[in-house]
């Protein structure tokens, strides 16, 4: 009988151990994977700041030799006989400076978000005139650079709780990436549908397309997509993500449609409801300003 006991007790012990062993390899397992995530994402992350360090010191280096232009015309007395040229310098440092400007809001605001500071200021307004307004605060620009953006809406008034200057934020980020796959001669489409519990926005072009592989990781915060793509795709990859985070900050959700050669179509929903106390520390009224279509159009024109 001793023996039998025995017996029982080292095969207890050894399911035992064994179980253990199992644990340990699922653990090692996990460690593994957890590795590999934590690679990739050190490797992502790193990509990223090489590409924003990129971003920085490209405006900066124009800035920077068109001053140093101008000290050199002040010092051989010829402001004058350069006057033509230095205006065209003169608008080159803006848009450089409003494309740092762009890149450093959305690194601060990036930041915020992450960091649970970035609040929404909400208020009850009309989303079908605060879009319009927005859209027909850029036609004149782009209209110039050879695109026509048509605005459409199967609705006149929808009051939902939104913040006013984000969604302007949402909606010029979607209108530049259109325009940075579209062509001279393209259209681009700014629709509003009404679909009751939401406000569908959609900001539709003809141009170039996304492929499929790049489709899932469109919105990432360290990703890019190839920049081979476009001659005009610029920036750090970080606005699309930016503006997902502040569209489910409203409670929203964004998705992209997209085939190669034939467009794409970034969606953007927001719920219909309306908010008891609103906020007062902004202006309800949408002002598009041309300062900020330039910061948000400035990897663009």
């Amino acid at each position: 009988m001793k023996n039998i006991s025995r017996v029982k007790e080292i095969i207890v012990a050894n399911k035992e151990k064994a179980g253990r062993v199992a644990d340990l390899i699922i653990v090692n397992k996990a460690l593994i994977i957890a590795n590999k995530a934590l690679i990739i994402a050190n490797k992502e992350q790193g990509e990223f700041l090489v590409n924003i360090s990129h971003e920085l010191k490209t405006p900066l280096n124009v800035i920077f030799s068109t001053a140093q232009l101008f000290d050199m015309y002040c010092k051989s007395g010829s402001l004058d006989d350069k006057k033509e040229s230095i205006i065209r310098y003169i608008e080159s440092m803006k848009l450089n400076s409003y494309r740092l400007s762009k890149l450093i809001n959305n690194i601060v605001d990036i930041s915020k978000i992450e960091a649970g500071f970035f609040k929404l200021n909400l208020s009850n307004n009309n989303i079908v005139q605060v879009v319009e307004d927005i859209v027909m605060s850029v036609t004149t620009l782009t209209e110039c650079n050879g695109l026509q953006i048509i605005f459409d809406t199967d609705i006149e008034e929808k009051i939902i709780a939104c913040d006013t200057e984000k969604i302007e934020r949402i909606v010029l980020n979607l209108m530049s990436n259109a325009i940075k796959f579209s062509d001279d001669g393209d259209e681009i489409f700014v629709d509003i549908k009404d679909k009751s519990e939401f406000i569908e926005i959609s900001v539709k072009d003809n141009g170039i397309g996304i492929e499929d592989k790049n489709l899932s990781m469109i919105f990432d915060r360290f990703k890019q997509v190839d920049k081979s793509l476009s001659r005009n795709t610029e920036g750090t990859g970080v606005g699309l993500s930016l503006v997902k985070s502040i569209v489910e900050l409203h409670g929203g959700s964004i998705y992209v449609e997209s085939e190669c050669g034939k467009g794409s179509k970034f969606t953007v929903r927001l719920p219909s409801k309306k908010v008891l106390h609103e906020s007062i520390l902004y202006n309800n009224e949408v002002k598009s300003q041309n300062q900020n279509i330039r910061v948000e159009f400035s990897d663009v024109y």
